[in-house]
């Protein structure tokens, strides 16, 4: 048998059908290149230039209700347009470009500018999962919309750009590449062993428990047996179900637990507030059921060996195809133990 933690070798991404390279004897390799400053982090509860607090001006000069729990709008600044008309571009079969409508909403998960998942009372993570629910039902309805796609970034090294606890959702028309390759794969699998692949997934991981980080009666939190981030987490929904809309009262308040011990874990294990990118990956909303589709949520996280290394796929990983260092086995025992 290979040893996980010293051999080189390549794992399967069932979901993706995409190989990533493991090379876990490269943690003992010297580091001596960017180190990043990490200043401790003391936000006020609220920030009068912030423009996603109560009561202050936007950048497009609409003003915020003093709003007392979440807070949805538009995206002042939109990657996509409602009222774009359909229309498509196509040259010798090698330029080939399509119009893409849509639309971006912001949502601010508390009033309080000092708040991250990670410290937010269950409650009102609860209310936050709630609002996800209603508009991911809500813009689903939309004859433009067939993918709703529901995402944090959080930190300056991530991209975000205010600090204010805060998510994005962006629903368009046409499936995203990574939605696409994930629902041909379920689809196939279901398809062939008349059986859905994320359920299949979660047995085999319950009943090894080698990288299972945290867990309640709803969801199971895991690090990925193909995870390319160094400290990458999958979000579980333990019964089938192809999206959030089929969530019930115990199972949405055990979706805000769970989000609130591992972004804690996290906190924990680096530093406070932790960068990462996240989000929901369900099934479209084009009207067709997608049995197929497995409720679910990645953690990708950029720190590769403490707060102030920082992994970046470059290289070899954008030429060839993605690799890491840290074994998902070493890395889930490290968030296990915070």
């Amino acid at each position: 048998m290979l040893d996980w933690k010293q051999d080189p070798h390549r794992r399967f991404n069932p979901l993706t059908r995409e190989w990533v390279l493991v090379s876990p004897h490269r943690t003992q390799r010297p580091w001596q290149g960017q180190v990043e400053e990490v200043a401790a982090e003391k936000s006020p509860e609220y920030d009068p230039q912030c423009y996603l607090c109560p009561g202050n001006p936007r950048a497009g000069g609409v003003r915020n209700p003093d709003y007392t729990s979440t807070f949805v709008f538009d995206n002042d600044f939109a990657a996509l347009k409602p009222d774009t008309g359909a229309d498509r571009f196509e040259r010798g079969g090698l330029l080939l470009a399509e119009s893409e409508p849509g639309i971006c909403r912001v949502v601010c998960f508390s009033p309080k500018h000092n708040l991250t998942m990670a410290n937010m009372e269950t409650e009102d993570l609860r209310v936050v999962v709630d609002t996800w629910v209603d508009q991911f039902a809500e813009l689903g309805e939309r004859p433009i919309v067939n993918y709703v796609q529901i995402f944090e970034n959080r930190g300056a090294m991530m991209g975000a750009s205010n600090p204010h606890p805060h998510c994005q959702i962006w629903s368009g028309h046409s499936l995203p590449n990574e939605i696409l390759k994930e629902q041909n794969s379920q689809r196939a699998w279901r398809e062939d062993r008349r059986a859905c692949l994320l359920c299949d997934y979660l047995r085999l991981e319950r009943a090894s428990r080698e990288r299972v980080v945290d867990e309640n009666e709803s969801f199971l939190a895991l690090v990925p047996f193909w995870a390319v981030w160094p400290f990458e987490i999958m979000l579980l929904a333990k019964r089938h179900m192809a999206a959030m809309d089929k969530l019930n009262r115990a199972e949405r308040k055990g979706l805000a637990e769970i989000l609130g011990a591992v972004t804690a874990r996290y906190d924990r294990l680096f530093r406070a507030p932790f960068p990462y990118s996240f989000g929901f990956h369900q099934r479209p909303t084009d009207g067709q059921p997608h049995d197929e589709w497995h409720l679910h949520a990645h953690f990708f996280p950029p720190l590769l060996r403490s707060a102030t290394v920082r992994k970046f796929l470059v290289g070899y990983e954008m030429l060839a195809g993605p690799q890491r260092d840290i074994a998902p086995e070493t890395a889930a025992e490290r968030l296990r133990e915070t």
